[in-house]
């Protein structure tokens, strides 16, 4: 069985891109504790639907708990050595902490900063 549940902080806003089929693809940094004292980094990818919510609602910073399978990538770098790197394909993203950006489109997300409330989120 393939499934992670990982809890942390984005460290960049998403980087959106499409398939050339015109699927939307989201892809952001998350760092999550992996130690009492160690924090480690994993790239997560989200699609479709979702996509189009990461890449609204996240920004770096903003607190997540993201449910999904683990994914190994093989390259060949510039210098021709072999690469290995994992990311997190996500099936469910939950909305810990965020500045509440893109929930309303007519509000100013700096003025509601403080008081977003993310538990009314249809997912």
């Amino acid at each position: 069985m393939n499934q992670v549940i990982l809890t942390g902080n984005l460290g960049e806003d998403p980087k959106d891109f499409y398939t050339p089929e015109g699927v939307p693809i989201s892809s952001f940094q998350m760092a999550f504790r992996s130690g009492k004292d160690k924090t480690s980094w994993i790239r997560v990818s989200c699609y479709n639907k979702q996509a189009e919510v990461a890449a609204r609602c996240l920004h770096k910073g903003a607190k997540v708990a993201v449910n999904g399978v683990l994914d190994q990538q093989k390259w060949t770098d510039d210098q021709g050595n072999s690469r290995t790197g994992y990311r997190l394909i996500a099936n469910q993203i939950e909305f810990i902490k965020t500045d509440g950006r893109g929930f309303n489109k007519e509000e100013d997300p700096e003025a509601n900063a403080d008081s977003a409330n993310n538990e009314n989120i249809p997912f």
